[in-house]
């Protein structure tokens, strides 16, 4: 496998605190070296980035993409060119009786790296649709402790976490019980649990105050209800105290959970998101998320340095799922990589509520590697 070098890039790396013109140098699969004038082997193949923004490879830590298995599935490889995306998180899309489908017949064959949150309903999100749409956590009988702690420890090696969506839409009349039950399988098997909340019931305040150091709290940003901001534009307490108790904070825009009232109040506040990420699927995919450049590209309107937009889509996403050797160009790391480049003009944008604003600039994929290799068209 021959060397590649990508040349002249601006490299853009926040595991190394990394912002300048430098190559990148890949071999055997992984990050051989960073610098100016990296060595490389006669034979590589070198590429000409200059003009072009390199970051690690992009992580989107909240999409569905079962396609196929799943009402709500979208096809990774093919969004994974458009996004620059080189590592999808599937958000809970399978539970217990369908993973093994999800992983050999999607995870398995997909160019691009899938790696999967459990779902704690055995059946996973099965009925998420423009026209059916019933919350798999409404039926407590669907919630199998002992299949899903079976489950995840068999496939320990793709399954970062447990998921589980409690509120008024995903949980119907179940309160906050799904959620007690998730952290006990994630007690159980040692992994984190991502939580999504939409309307309560559950409170936010009886989620937010459940969550563990490492634990995912997705949609953070969403609207009124159960939104993190006050009426005042103030961070509510609950959120604050999470926050310094080491709860990571994803935002998982969607079709329904970011609006740009609260992400406003909330970068304000001085209470930027973790992790951004696009939670992307059938209802979403042609708007208002769209893709997570599509997703990023919103922060950096709202005033987010490009550095922070890029540690929140690399560096941040990799730790929240315990994968260090990814989000980075550290030598020896993975050898994933997104070029971008920073597309100025006049760009509407909007969020879950309708609400528009217009920016001037927009995140655009150039190109992708993937294991070395450059991969895209």
């Amino acid at each position: 496998m021959a060397e590649l070098v990508l040349r002249g890039g601006r490299v853009i790396d926040p595991s190394q605190n990394l912002d300048g013109i430098a190559d990148v140098v890949f071999a055997e699969g992984r990050v051989k070296a960073v610098g100016r004038d990296a060595p490389h082997g006669r034979d590589a193949e070198v590429r000409d980035v200059k003009g072009l923004v390199v970051t690690p490879g992009l992580i989107d830590l909240h999409t569905h993409v079962y396609w196929g298995g799943t009402s709500l599935g979208v096809d990774a490889a093919a969004l994974a060119h458009t996004s620059g995306t080189t590592t999808f998180v599937d958000a809970g899309s399978a539970g217990p009786g369908n993973f093994p489908g999800f992983r050999k017949h999607v995870i398995e064959p997909a160019p691009v790296r899938i790696l999967p949150y459990l779902n704690v309903s055995f059946a996973g999100i099965y009925a998420f649709s423009a026209t059916v749409m019933v919350g798999e956590c409404a039926d407590i009988r669907l919630l199998d402790l002992r299949e899903c702690r079976r489950v995840a420890e068999e496939n320990r090696d793709l399954v970062v976490g447990i998921k589980v969506r409690v509120g008024k839409g995903a949980g119907g009349a179940s309160g906050v019980a799904p959620l007690d039950m998730a952290l006990e399988v994630a007690e159980a098997v040692g992994l984190p649990v991502m939580c999504h909340l939409d309307f309560p019931p559950p409170s936010r305040r009886e989620v937010v105050s459940r969550l563990r150091k490492g634990d995912v709290l997705t949609h953070c940003f969403r609207p009124f209800p159960n939104a993190p901001a006050a009426a005042d534009g103030s961070v509510r307490e609950e959120v604050a105290e999470a926050r310094e108790r080491g709860v990571i904070f994803d935002i998982g825009h969607g079709q329904g959970s970011f609006g740009f009232g609260t992400a406003r109040a909330m970068l304000a506040a001085g209470f930027p998101p973790d992790v951004i990420s696009s939670d992307v699927h059938t209802l979403s995919i042609d708007g208002p998320a769209f893709d997570l450049l599509h997703t990023l590209s919103k922060f950096l309107v709202l005033g987010m340095p490009l550095a922070a937009v890029i540690r929140a889509g690399t560096s941040a996403p990799a730790a929240a799922i315990n994968r260090p050797e990814l989000g980075s160009l550290k030598p020896g790391s993975v050898g994933d990589a997104t070029l971008l480049s920073i597309e100025e003009g006049r760009f509407t944008y909007h969020d879950v509520l309708g609400e528009l604003i217009e920016g001037t600039k927009k995140l655009a994929a150039r190109g992708v590697v993937l294991g070395g290799r450059w991969w895209h068209p």
